[in-house]
């Protein structure tokens, strides 16, 4: 077969199937159309779910520092006259800074920001000596999606439960921790405040037997340190 026949049996294939899909297309018109249609549509709300998320993730980032800088503000010097962004105490930075942690907190609460504002308030709520409300917004930052962040609001927590005398509820968070550690809190970590709790509690023997276990799991840590330091020099 010569070049110029095989051009024109090409030629004539292509024009066979360019016929062909635009009759499919001029028979199925209707559904064509409406399958762009939706395509357009489903294309426009991914790009517009984008960028609302870009635009509140960018809000949500700008309130949460603000907080941050609040509650990292100095404090005035005794004596000295106040200056602009700082506080007279602890507890009136905290006091300002909470407010900006609930506000960010409850319009940011679906974002990782938000869940980060929740932490900071039940910190700053806990700080001013309101255990309800701090409960409260540690609750929410401990089912967070971020482990790190949860963990430490179950730290947080712990603490919480045996300031309150709920030693019990503080020792399953503990426990809770150890089984699922972080990079935040390591089951190390979480060893020691299951000991402290035992120890603040009379139970000595369970106390030192995970301090000599944090102790031996991390010889040269800051964990295994603190193990060291609780369990005292070798008699």
């Amino acid at each position: 077969m010569d070049t110029q026949t095989r051009h024109a049996l090409k030629k004539d294939k292509f024009a066979q199937a360019t016929a062909s899909s635009v009759s499919w297309v001029s028979g199925h018109r209707s559904g064509v159309l409406r399958w762009a249609i939706v395509a357009l549509v489903v294309v426009a709300a991914v790009v517009g779910g984008l960028i609302f998320w870009t635009l509140r993730s960018a809000a949500a980032d700008g309130g949460l520092g603000a907080a941050l800088d609040t509650y990292d503000a100095a404090l005035a010097t005794p004596g000295a006259p106040a200056e602009a962004g700082t506080y007279s105490t602890a507890a009136d930075r905290s006091r300002a800074a909470n407010q900006q942690f609930v506000a960010a907190a409850q319009q940011y609460g679906w974002l990782p920001q938000g869940s980060k504002a929740h932490y900071f308030a039940g910190i700053t709520y806990q700080e001013l000596g309101q255990n309800g409300p701090a409960e409260t917004e540690l609750k929410a930052a401990a089912g967070a999606w971020d482990h790190n962040l949860s963990n430490l609001a179950k730290v947080a927590l712990v603490n919480l439960y045996h300031q309150t005398a709920r030693d019990p509820q503080a020792i399953a968070l503990c426990n809770e921790l150890i089984a699922k550690p972080s990079e935040t809190v390591s089951a190390n970590v979480a060893k020691l405040d299951l000991a402290n709790l035992y120890a603040a509690a009379g139970k000595q023997k369970e106390a030192r037997d995970l301090w000599a276990a944090v102790k031996d799991a991390d010889k040269d840590g800051a964990a295994g340190s603190i193990a060291a330091q609780k369990l005292g020099p070798k008699p």
